[in-house]
């Protein structure tokens, strides 16, 4: 029997883009289904009735939740197509360790900074810069953070790079300027298809984040 896929998602998710990619690298027909994150479907809060966050993979019926897991089980059930974690034991577990830095600082330090303004502000884009370096040291002369190859953490770091013009732009500072071989490697992640058709653009982004300012009131 064909295996049946729905994900529920919500465009400008960074969370939701990096399903998004694995999915398109490895060739994975899907139905991708937007979510209403206001008005909350009645299927998202039967598949991730702890979180009730998107997205959420159904594989068969049987919901996956949360980003990260979901990207090492569509690694894991399609690992003949295009594997995004290394074979060797040591060198899965250091893509899991970057995975999981990525996840912990990226987006709560970005929010900082387009939710915040004055020190505080400040901090948060000092943070994210240190971050961003951290990860600049990481891949190294490498093409991609897993080597020759498109890998697992490319695939968790590079939706980030759709919000970098809203952060710059809340911001008023250049990350480019600040890390330039970051940038470099993401344009290089754009080339390809899986990556570019599963990023919105990035004006899009700023134009949501200029929204959600409006309605949390932050101005």
């Amino acid at each position: 029997m064909a295996d049946e896929l729905v994900l529920l998602d919500f465009w400008p998710s960074p969370f939701g883009m990096r399903v998004r990619i694995a999915l398109a690298e490895k060739g994975i027909k899907h139905e991708y289904r937007e979510e209403d994150l206001r008005n909350k479907s009645a299927l998202l809060l039967q598949m991730n009735p702890v979180h009730k966050k998107i997205p959420v993979l159904i594989h068969n019926g049987k919901p996956v939740c949360e980003s990260l897991i979901q990207v090492q089980y569509i690694d894991e059930v399609w690992h003949d197509q295009a594997p995004l974690l290394p074979s060797d034991p040591y060198q899965r577990a250091i893509a899991r360790f970057w995975a999981d830095f990525v996840d912990k600082k990226i987006y709560e330090l970005g929010r900082k900074i387009w939710t915040t303004k004055g020190e505080e502000q400040e901090t948060g884009k000092k943070e994210f810069i240190e971050c961003l370096k951290l990860l600049e040291g990481e891949l190294g002369d490498k093409p991609y953070f897993g080597g020759e190859n498109l890998g697992y953490v490319d695939v968790v770091l590079v939706p980030f790079y759709s919000w970098f013009l809203a952060y710059e732009k809340c911001g008023n500072f250049s990350i480019e300027a600040e890390c330039p071989k970051l940038i470099a490697w993401a344009q290089r992640c754009l080339q390809k298809e899986s990556v570019s058709k599963s990023l919105p653009d990035q004006e899009k982004v700023y134009g949501f984040v200029l929204q959600l300012k409006k309605i949390f009131g932050i101005e």
